[in-house]
């Protein structure tokens, strides 16, 4: 018997029981960056425009990952050029336009498998951007069906 989360437990080898599916919003960049895998055991990341919940992905995209640092980021540049580090991330709302055509195809390709593989949440705001207002069958419509 014993608890899940005693010693040797499940939540202690990082196989917590799945999140609920996340309701469908937008974010700013900075509502974005609390899913982390830290701060929140969610775990989100945008690529071109879109936030994709990848806490099922924690492995890659956990703080301990290799990933770990796209986490809570728009993590589109990183993918367009193959950069795993600082340089890549933006603190402010990054439109990708000096990428040339070989990188944003880059990030479509990579967009199309994080649709794939994980739910589609909402879109990255720019700045000033107002939110969708989503509606419950909105919500739970197959996100493959976006766009």
């Amino acid at each position: 018997w014993g608890t899940r989360s005693g010693p040797g437990g499940a939540a202690r080898r990082g196989e917590a029981a799945p999140l609920p599916r996340m309701k469908r919003r937008d974010f700013s960049l900075e509502q974005l960056r609390e899913f982390d895998g830290a701060r929140n055991p969610r775990i989100l990341l945008a690529v071109n425009g879109k936030v994709f919940d990848v806490t099922k992905g924690s492995k890659f995209y956990g703080p301990e990952g290799p990933y770990g640092i796209f986490a809570g980021r728009d993590a589109s540049r990183g993918l367009a050029t193959f950069c795993l580090d600082k340089d890549a991330l933006r603190d402010e709302y990054d439109d990708l336009s000096d990428l040339n055509a070989v990188q944003m195809e880059s990030v479509r390709e990579w967009e199309m498998q994080f649709k794939e593989k994980y739910d589609y949440v909402g879109r990255l705001l720019k700045p000033g951007e107002e939110p969708s207002e989503y509606t419950d069958e909105e919500d739970t419509k197959d996100h493959t069906k976006q766009e």
